[in-house]
């Protein structure tokens, strides 16, 4: 299974980047990639996305502003102006998710607090890319909320036209249906599946690299059916995250940017 699903984006010869803003939540963050060694504990999709852009530029410079379990609003209020600021030439903007699947939550309201940093973003000069949704479909309790993601990726890829922004369509990705590229919370993405997200972004952008998939992603024989396993995981990952919401709390509160200003990033090679 190749995971390389065609990308919406409008043409854009990747000059030389000097600044990368990443802005978003915990799949920006990196959450899922923990590696001892990385600013914060974890790696992540845009550090690697940064190691790379290093590559092509020598006085290459890196923000990642994400903090996990942000919900749009917090997002516009935390990070939008910070990473206007900073004056990147980059910028990778992911948000919404974590109210879309929240119950009664309405993705065309969320949309429009999208648009509205979208344009701030863009109006900066910087490139902006932007996400659509996973297709949850095929994965328990999460697939009760695929028509609202659904809905959610239409109001993002209109927004994305709309700017001239890059769309890294995620609900084309179909090596996303593996198991293996989610870690054991089923909600963040395993070290494996941020390599092949940073080898995404990078295609999505144009960007010339020499990264490939780190193994072969044949289909897995059980897939997404209910095992054992599912009690745990309830117990484990989604009750806890069920009396969050019911107390308003959030994994990230309390927590800042590993990266809230631009630092130097040199290669991984």
């Amino acid at each position: 299974m190749s995971p390389t699903p065609e990308t919406e984006h409008p043409t854009w010869a990747a000059p030389a980047i000097n600044r990368f803003v990443a802005v978003g939540d915990s799949f920006t963050e990196g959450i899922g990639d923990e590696d001892a060694n990385a600013v914060g504990g974890v790696r992540g999709w845009a550090d690697r996305v940064a190691e790379v852009l290093a590559e092509r530029t020598p006085d290459f410079d890196y923000a990642n502003l994400a903090v996990r379990g942000k919900l749009i609003d917090e997002i516009t209020s935390g990070q939008i102006e910070h990473a206007v600021a900073l004056r990147p030439d980059l910028i990778t903007f992911c948000a919404g998710g974590n109210d879309i699947i929240r119950p009664g939550s309405d993705p065309d309201a969320v949309a429009q607090l999208f648009d509205d940093d979208l344009s701030r973003l863009s109006s900066t000069g910087a490139h902006v890319a932007v996400f659509t949704g996973i297709d949850v479909g095929h994965r328990p309790v999460f697939g009760l909320v695929r028509g609202k993601v659904a809905v959610y990726n239409e109001h993002i890829r209109v927004s994305a036209a709309r700017h001239g922004a890059t769309v890294v369509d995620m609900w084309g990705m179909d090596f996303l249906k593996d198991p293996r590229m989610w870690s054991t919370d089923r909600l963040h993405m395993s070290p494996l599946g941020h390599h092949n997200m940073a080898i995404q972004v990078l295609d999505a952008l144009g960007v010339p690299h020499e990264l490939t998939p780190e193994q072969p992603l044949p289909t897995p024989a059980h897939g997404w059916l209910p095992t054992a396993e599912d009690l745990h995981w309830a117990r484990d990952y989604l009750w806890p995250w069920v009396v969050r919401r019911v107390r308003g709390t959030s994994s990230g509160d309390g927590r800042r940017a590993k990266r809230p200003q631009p630092v130097r990033v040199t290669s991984s090679r």
